[in-house]
């Protein structure tokens, strides 16, 4: 059957991030020649039974027969769809399908003999990210018929029922168990020979970005004045900072963009993505500017005169110093690089997003992606008038500063 056949079997629960990962192997082995195709039993679903019939939660009820009777079918074609596709020219099938149970793997292993399998099960229990990720979930034209209230309940309940069959992975031959959020490896097993697994698992616990577009929020009172912190809003100059971005972005498709909680990137992203279908906000805390403590709102020149001791401490260690009461980039380095993977994780597989931030926490997301001595990383140049493009594939690395104001 040839020495490059392989069948990725995806484990796991409702918006854990199965299809993300799975669209990635597929992308990242298809830049590598490699012949592969993604089989989602929800696809087969929609196309037997349309876009809202099986979006009610009985549907996956254990003890709806008909619907057992259903899904077992709907699987049963895909694995079909993806033996046929293997006998071809297919290299790699990925079954993309919750398979939590024991049995539904054991009949994987068994329609598939004769081609080495490889289980991946992507877990994920923060509850932000889950609701998060059942909001993405429910704007699908599956739930249209439902109100969000109803829609979300209902998802819930899928994976109640879901979580009822779990079988963590134990016993197979070859897997891994992902943590999705984090992209880290928790539990592995690979007892065979499987073709392009060393580039499937260098992607598993790797950050991938097709086009992350960094933009730092525009002009603020404060920083007119060199006044650190607070909750300013854009000036005038700030608004046309503002609307220069969005002409800029204008013929490019933005499904996501990631702010502060913080007034001034809220504004810079309502002028992107106003009269934009299909552009979505998230505030994440994680973005919010370094917390200067007991400095907060002050200008540079008055740290200097009433608290000198803070001023001298700060400019001789800039990377380590803690305000006091508040954050440095040390403390700070966390909690951005969380909120780096919730964006990555909550935008699926997008092919352009967009993080709007501010000078220190844009310094520490550049410092993600591109090594930086931590010394340096308070130094870095984040103006208000350009953006960065970051590219991070397994094949391809961007980094370049583009102007988009003149």
């Amino acid at each position: 059957m040839g020495a490059t056949k392989l069948v990725i079997a995806m484990v796991g629960l409702p918006a854990s991030g199965k299809s993300t990962v799975a669209s990635k192997i597929r992308q990242c082995l298809s830049e590598e020649g490699i012949e592969v195709a993604v089989f989602n039993n929800g696809d087969v679903r929609r196309e037997l039974c349309g876009a809202s019939e099986t979006a009610c939660s009985d549907f996956y009820s254990p003890d709806y027969a008909e619907g057992v009777a259903l899904r077992e079918k709907i699987a049963r074609i895909n694995m079909e769809r993806a033996a046929d596709f293997l006998h071809g020219k297919g290299e790699v099938a990925v079954l993309d399908a919750t398979n939590v149970s024991r049995q539904r793997r054991q009949v994987i292993k068994s329609f598939f003999v004769g081609y080495p399998i490889f289980f991946v099960e992507c877990v994920n229990d923060d509850p932000e990210l889950v609701s998060a990720s059942i909001s993405r979930k429910i704007a699908m034209p599956d739930f249209a018929h439902l109100t969000p209230e109803q829609a979300e309940e209902g998802f819930r309940e899928r994976i109640r029922y879901y979580r009822g069959l779990y079988d963590p992975l134990a016993d197979e031959e070859n897997f891994v168990v992902l943590d999705s959020l984090h992209k880290r490896i928790e539990r592995e097993r690979v007892q065979a020979v499987l073709p392009h697994y060393r580039i499937v698992r260098d992607l598993l616990v790797s950050d991938w970005v097709q086009n992350l577009y960094l933009a730092r929020h525009g002009e603020t009172v404060f920083n007119l004045e060199m006044r650190i912190g607070g909750d300013p809003d854009l000036t005038a100059r700030g608004l046309v900072q503002a609307q220069s971005l969005a002409w800029h972005f204008k013929e490019t498709p933005l499904p996501y963009v990631f702010i502060s909680t913080k007034k001034r990137a809220r504004q810079m992203a309502q002028r992107l993505c106003d009269g934009r279908q299909d552009c979505r906000v998230i505030p994440l805390h994680e973005f919010d500017e370094i917390d200067a403590g007991v400095c907060e709102n002050m200008t540079y020149d008055q740290i200097a005169r009433d608290m000198p001791q803070v001023h001298s401490a700060r400019t001789r260690d800039k990377y380590n110093y803690i305000y006091p009461g508040g954050e440095g980039y040390a403390t700070l380095k966390e909690r951005v690089e969380r909120g780096v993977k919730k964006a990555l994780y909550l935008s699926g597989n997008a092919k352009h997003i967009m993080i709007i931030g501010h000078q220190a926490v844009n310094r520490m997301i550049l410092s993600h992606f591109l090594y930086r001595r931590t010394e340096d990383v308070p130094y870095i140049y984040i103006p208000q008038d350009r953006y960065f493009h970051i590219v991070a594939t397994q094949w391809r690395k961007v980094f370049e500063l583009v102007k988009f104001m003149g």
